[in-house]
């Protein structure tokens, strides 16, 4: 790799985590910032609907139109946009305007990347790095933004803090965390401008997708049925039925996800390792399916240390997943066609993604039993079934 590739790689990893540091807090933050304004559950779940259906449209635009644009230019148009929706957030109160900016901005209620930067940087990435490296080196990209993001759910609880040390309104304390949105936008901003035109393709195919459409298609199909059990239990409704079930305060939350994030980061480093032997589909598989047998027992548990102990187990194997799945849709479809595919591959991780969150608040405003975490990992289960039937026999050059 050249010198000027591998700083593009430090560049777009040490993005991620910024990126991750922020959507960590937030996503902690959000359920009781829009409580405390006086939603109910119901339309706490409306407004992170918003969130994930824009981010869904965004990647999608970025998909079908994006090959003709500059990767660069792309990235740092969504850091304006993130810096526009942080400055929306710490600024209105009312429900219809803070929907409106939530379908229209970057905002990230998940514990994992559905952000219109997440198709862009996996393209690039994949263009300057060996495809013998790509899954270690996405396992290095997600440490990064799963780590940070742990750091981020740690750091939310400190705005609580704060006001009551200093005898301020907690709300206006937890609308800093709106305010270092907008500072981590500039900083990530910064940090692309110096990418190098080592990122870019310049022989984009008239359509996005020529050669790879059929297996894009199919992935993305399996991906909705994923993302729609996720959706269901996104971190910022985890947050919530936490909150209703077990009355946990924010910054015991904050906690738990900064253990849980410190575990799903480093778990992606041993999944490119097990990729390595078994491949990715497998290693998908085989980590992802009882993460969600975990995640269905937390839901029924009857106290909150084992719903926690179920939720940290869960968050230990259901990222290992993360890493060779990216790196396997890079590896499958020609280089021209990456920008596409990882693009329309990861519709499903908002767009399916934002289906579920109104219902999951419609089910915590009628009862605070896990229904949410029990079916979504019924759902996730049979995901992992049918992508271990289907791609098993489908490898990439050179994998066992």
């Amino acid at each position: 790799m050249s010198t000027a590739t591998a700083d593009d790689t430090r560049r777009l990893i040490a993005a991620r985590g910024l990126r991750g540091f922020a959507d960590g807090a937030v996503s902690v933050l959000l359920a009781g910032y829009l409580t405390d304004l006086g939603f109910s559950p119901l339309r706490v779940g409306a407004i992170i609907t918003g969130t994930l259906l824009g981010s869904s449209l965004l990647t999608l635009a970025v998909g079908l139109l994006g090959h003709r644009s500059r990767r660069k230019r792309m990235l740092l148009a969504a850091s304006a946009l993130m810096a526009a929706t942080g400055i929306g957030f710490a600024g209105l109160t009312t429900f219809w305007p803070l929907l409106a900016v939530a379908v229209a901005g970057t905002l990230n209620p998940s514990a994992g990347d559905v952000s219109v930067f997440l198709p862009v940087e996996q393209a690039a990435l994949a263009q300057s790095e060996r495809a013998s490296r790509l899954t270690r080196t996405f396992a290095r990209y997600n440490l990064s933004g799963t780590l940070m993001g742990a750091l981020g759910a740690l750091a939310s609880g400190l705005p609580e803090a704060a006001a009551r040390a200093l005898h301020v309104d907690v709300h206006d304390a937890e609308r800093v965390g709106f305010v270092v949105y907008v500072l981590v936008a500039v900083m990530i901003a910064t940090i692309y401008r110096g990418l190098s035109p080592t990122v870019e393709h310049y022989g984009a195919p008239s359509s996005p997708l020529a050669r790879s459409r059929a297996v894009v298609l199919e992935l993305t199909a399996l991906f909705s049925l994923d993302s729609f059990g996720g959706g269901l239990v996104v971190q910022s409704l985890l947050v919530l039925w936490l909150d209703r079930r077990f009355h946990l305060p924010i910054a015991t939350t904050g906690a738990i996800f900064f253990v849980a994030g410190l575990l799903a980061a480093f778990s992606q480093l041993v999944s490119a390792q097990i990729a390595e032997r078994i491949g990715r589909v497998r290693t998908m598989v085989y980590t992802h399916l009882p993460a969600n047998v975990f995640l269905m027992i937390a839901g029924l548990a009857p106290n909150a240390p084992l719903a926690v102990a179920f939720l940290l187990l869960r968050m230990a194997l259901s990222s290992m997943d993360v890493p060779a799945r990216q790196s396997y849709v890079m590896a499958i479809v020609p280089p021209e066609e990456r920008a596409a595919a990882a693009s329309i591959t990861n519709i499903p991780r908002s767009f399916a993604t934002a289906l579920a969150p109104l219902l999951a608040g419609a089910m915590l405003e009628r009862s605070s039993f896990g229904w949410p975490l029990v079916i979504a990992g019924a759902l996730k289960i049979v995901y992992d079934v049918l992508l271990l039937v289907r791609f098993r026999g489908v490898r990439p050059p050179g994998e066992p």
